[in-house]
């Protein structure tokens, strides 16, 4: 049987053309019609559902302008996929990647069957935590941020998935108060992108993500998993582990501030695209 596509996939795809890899122009338009639209995919690949109205094609380009734009399909829907979830996601919150969710597997996996007091740092929408929080129902989850937008989404996607998860305001580089040693973990992924990375980086997260949340400052790329790791010696308790998402350039360095801070049993792993993107370290 031949199989047609509905003729509203060919008009996504005409529309951006011009835009990103042709694999990316398919996805986006498949996207759209089964998401946005909700065409089956039944209806999409055979060709059939009859045309759709002018308030979908409205939709469809209003949609198509904002990412010729270069803004995220994520934040222009408000929604994100992460670790099998759906996350509420705007430009106050970075948009999670894979890679991130390699991290909160290795959390996953270490904890898993056990209870456990666990934090996560710089938390952003929240999907670390809240993803632990459900794959881990034995454990305590708590969640820290600067950012008061960044909190509010958290705590709309705690909401949704009615994960418990106690957020608070902290910045970890200027703690108000000490708190004693009660946690077994902290996981964190801090801003941690160089300056001189930016003529790398596409223009939809140049542009368009928190630069608070991706940037390290000059001069002192681990200036945050320094404050990080030195508050977290007085609140993991004593073999608590710590969890870094890390810029895989500076792997070797990130170990030395660690050993440098009297952690042992310190580990490396790479991500899905093989590169040091994750470090474990016991207090």
């Amino acid at each position: 049987m031949v199989l047609f596509m509905h003729q509203s996939y060919y008009y996504i795809k005409k529309r951006l053309h011009k835009w990103g890899e042709e694999a990316e122009r398919t996805a986006i338009a498949k996207h759209l019609l089964s998401e946005v639209i909700g065409l089956s995919t039944a209806s999409l690949y055979a060709g059939v559902g009859g045309e759709l109205s002018p308030e979908c094609y409205e939709q469809i380009d209003s949609i198509i302008d904002r990412l010729l734009k270069n803004e995220p399909l994520q934040y222009i829907l408000g929604e994100a996929v992460f670790y099998g979830r759906s996350y509420k996601v705007n430009p106050g919150v970075l948009i999670p990647r894979p890679e991130t969710a390699e991290l909160v597997e290795w959390v996953v996996n270490t904890y898993r069957g056990k209870e456990a007091r666990i934090l996560d740092i710089g938390t952003g929408s929240g999907c670390i935590a809240i993803s632990i929080a459900k794959e881990l129902p034995a454990t305590c989850v708590e969640a820290w941020d600067i950012s008061i937008p960044a909190l509010e989404v958290a705590k709309e996607n705690a909401q949704r998935h009615k994960a418990t998860v106690l957020l608070k305001q902290v910045d970890i580089c200027n703690p108000t108060e000490s708190s004693p040693s009660s946690f077994h973990c902290i996981v964190s992924n801090p801003p941690y992108i160089t300056a001189s990375e930016k003529a790398e980086m596409e223009a939809h997260v140049l542009d368009w993500e928190p630069h608070i949340a991706l940037f390290a400052p000059d001069g002192d790329v681990l200036c945050f998993y320094r404050a990080i790791a030195e508050q977290a010696r007085t609140l993991l308790l004593p073999q608590g582990s710590l969890f870094f998402e890390i810029n895989a350039e500076y792997a070797t360095e990130v170990v030395k501030l660690l050993e440098s801070l009297s952690y042992r049993d310190i580990i490396v792993r790479k991500d899905i695209y093989g590169k040091d993107r994750m470090v474990k370290a016991i207090k």
